[in-house]
This record gives C-alpha cells, sequence and structure tokens, in this order.
C-alpha cells in the first residue's frame, strides 16, 4: 500500500505544475458521466494512469473520466478507482481542487476498500490518507523540498461541528432537505460551501467537524457524486476519524454496493451529532 501512496504524492506534484502552468479551456469530449471535459481534466487523468500503471500492485484502474475500468498487471493486487482532478469547474477563479482516490481488493465496493486518499491543491499542497487495518486518518503537507511531511498523526473529528456544506442546487432540494439545512443554520453553523468536495470536505475534516451534505434532488435523485470514485473514499476517511457518513435513507455508505463503475449516491458526511440530526429530519432516527 505504502507504494501507491508514494506514487500518489508523486503524481500530485505533477498535476500540481499542470494546474499553474495547463490551458483551462474545454475539451471537445464528455466524460463518462456526461460533464464536459476541461484539458485539464484529461490531462490530469492522463498524469494518473501513467504513474499508477508503473506499480505491478496495480490490477485495474477505473478513472471518473473514462467509461470502462482499465486492465494494467493480471497479477496484480488492488484495483484503483480516482476521480483525477475533483472540482475542476472552479479552477479558472483560483479555488481549492483535489484528486481522490479509493484503492479496492477484489470487485470495487465498501466491503472491499482497503484505503483511501485525497490530494489538496490550493495554498499548500497537501494529502490525506487512511487504511482499512489501521484505520487512523493521517495528514500530509507538501513543503519547498517536495516532500511531503506529516503534519497530524491520527486526525479526529469533534462529537459536534460548526461547519454546514450544503450541496446542489437549492430549487431542487426535497422540502425535508431544505428544512433540515434551515434548522442547522438556526443553530448557528456558519456556511461553507465552494463547490468542490475535496475542499469542503477537507476543511470540515480538519476544523474538526461539521456536515457536508449532496441529497438527492428532482433533477438528480440518486444523487450526483459518484460512488467509487468519490463517496466510499470519504465515508471510509470520515469513519475512521470518528463521523459518519450515510445515505438518505440512513444507511452506512460502506455497505452500499455500485451497481456499475459511475453509479451515484446521496450522501451526508459529518461529525456524529449532525449525522443524528439528520437522520431525525428525514424520519429514520
Amino acid at each position: 500500500m505504502q507504494s501507491i501512496f508514494q506514487k500518489i504524492k508523486e503524481i500530485a506534484l505533477d498535476i500540481d505544475r499542470a494546474i499553474k502552468d495547463q490551458e483551462m479551456g474545454y475539451s471537445d469530449n464528455c466524460n463518462a458521466s456526461g460533464d464536459d471535459q476541461l484539458k485539464l481534466d484529461v490531462y490530469a487523468d492522463e498524469l494518473v494512469e501513467h504513474g499508477l500503471k508503473e506499480l505491478p500492485i496495480v490490477k485495474t484502474l477505473i478513472s471518473e473520466e473514462k467509461e470502462e475500468p482499465m486492465s494494467v498487471h493480471p497479477k496484480g493486487k488492488y484495483t484503483v478507482c480516482y476521480d483525477p482532478l475533483d472540482g475542476s469547474s472552479i479552477v479558472d477563479v483560483n479555488f481549492s481542487v483535489g484528486t481522490i482516490f479509493g484503492i479496492y481488493e477484489g470487485e470495487p465496493c465498501g466491503a472491499t476498500l482497503r484505503a483511501a486518499a485525497y490530494i489538496v491543491y490550493g495554498p499548500r499542497l497537501e494529502m490525506v490518507t487512511v487504511t482499512a487495518d489501521d484505520a487512523v486518518v493521517q495528514h500530509y503537507r507538501c513543503g519547498s523540498s517536495q516532500l511531503f511531511n506529516l503534519q497530524c498523526a491520527e486526525v479526529r473529528l469533534e462529537e459536534k461541528g460548526k461547519l454546514n456544506a450544503p450541496g446542489g442546487t437549492q430549487k431542487n432540494w426535497s422540502p425535508t432537505h431544505k428544512a433540515f439545512i434551515d434548522s442547522l443554520f438556526a443553530e448557528g453553523y456558519r456556511l461553507r460551501y465552494s463547490g468542490g468536495m475535496v475542499p469542503d470536505l477537507h476543511q470540515i475534516l480538519l476544523k474538526g467537524g461539521g456536515l457536508f451534505s449532496y441529497p438527492g434532488t428532482s433533477d438528480k435523485p440518486e444523487g450526483k457524486l459518484r460512488l467509487l470514485f468519490e463517496v466510499l473514499p470519504f465515508a471510509m476517511i470520515y469513519e475512521a476519524a470518528g463521523g459518519e457518513a450515510v445515505n438518505d435513507r440512513g444507511e452506512r455508505l460502506l455497505e452500499l454496493v455500485a451497481e456499475h463503475p459511475h453509479a451515484t449516491s446521496p450522501c451526508f458526511f459529518g461529525s456524529r451529532y449532525e449525522i443524528s440530526r439528520m437522520k431525525e429530519a428525514y424520519g429514520i432516527a
């Protein structure tokens, strides 16, 4: 596993340089989920693919930017599912963005997720990792030496947070979800929503807690965020940090099975208090 984490660090340096130097326009293609691809999306995807293909331990690659899985080394052990540049549409306004990795042993699902990691490209280049073996969330920062140095050996969420990051277009929220989000603001929660999953969940994690939600909406009843590339890796991280991660039925996200590589799910990540409040609001306590 450490060989994969080391390769992810090397890839992160390449993507960080690309964000600063590469063209930002749209390509002529859409990804597997129907989203228009930025040229930077395509380039980041190539960087991740080329880097991970060098590792004999990697059996299969599944990218958010490609329709089908890619066989790499038939005798490899792990399938790596990744979103090469989550939040790429906000790069042009200089917001933080990220790369997400889910490392699976066997058919990808919550039960076979062996490790997760994400990179944050912002004022600082940072990385967060967890493995199923030790379930400890670790936070790294890349310094001027271009080495990732450990900043926190065990990141933990508090029982109750202060931040609220509600995703999805509000006019498409259900009345239940709108009432729930409004109730958190009435309690004094502060809005923190950038339009990027990685920076928002990273902020909640490092600030000690809160809620990130992307519910089912009238235009996307099964949610927008993809299980294998985005939802399950963050679910592993948040649970290991002492929080919870559930869907709109209160089911653990890590118990869900993706029907296809690009399956999505409504998702709620947060401290225990916020998830308890969500279940009460949704009538599933």
